[in-house]
């Protein structure tokens, strides 16, 4: 591999890139040779080393891309999108994201949480937007996910949501428990509106 070819990788609109990403682009056989170089780029300031297997142009990178690229398939979800949402207002530091495992990750002084769903549901891109160079739930998916992991859950905020996208939504999680759940959120809502 060129030194130009990692500088094209660099000219993407990608601020986060993975080892395998790289080899793929590169087209350099020899992975071995391919880390060498990676590690000569990384010292001479032209590549940031996040974590192993992990690089960025700068220490400048988007936070969402590397949630997203730690463990694939995920998408940010959960908290991180309901308080930019306004439908929870208690401020988190961590970034939590949909996955394949449960973990808690600080990679690079960001806390990364990390939450399993069943693969039919985080393979199901309902109420998923995707950012170009990450994935992230819509505040209804966000929504649901949260209900979906937790028995009660307490919301400050449910009217930025979109109750027809909820209900449109709800059906790829297939459970009872949490369909009734939504159900009765969306009645107390209800009511409190009409008070």
């Amino acid at each position: 591999m060129e030194k130009a070819d990692i500088l094209n990788i660099l000219k993407s609109n990608n601020t986060v890139f993975s080892f395998k990403e790289i080899l793929l682009t590169s087209g350099e056989s020899n992975p071995a040779l391919l880390r060498r170089r990676i590690y000569s780029y990384i010292k001479n300031g032209q590549l940031y080393g996040i974590r192993r297997g992990l690089y960025a142009k700068d220490k400048n990178y988007n936070k969402f891309e590397l949630a997203t690229k730690i463990f694939i398939p995920a998408y940010v979800s959960f908290e991180t999108v309901l308080a930019e949402a306004g439908v929870t207002f208690q401020h988190y530091s961590q970034i939590f994201v949909a996955s394949y495992q449960t973990k808690e990750i600080d990679c690079d002084g960001q806390i990364f949480s990390f939450k399993k769903l069943k693969t039919n549901i985080l393979n199901n891109n309902s109420g998923i937007e995707n950012k170009g160079f990450y994935s992230i739930a819509s505040k209804e998916r966000a929504f649901l996910d949260i209900v979906y992991l937790n028995k009660d859950y307490h919301f400050d905020n449910l009217s930025p949501l979109d109750w027809d996208k909820v209900f449109s939504i709800l059906p790829l999680y297939e459970n009872k428990r949490m369909t009734k759940k939504v159900n009765q959120y969306y009645k107390d809502f209800k009511s409190k509106q009409s008070q």
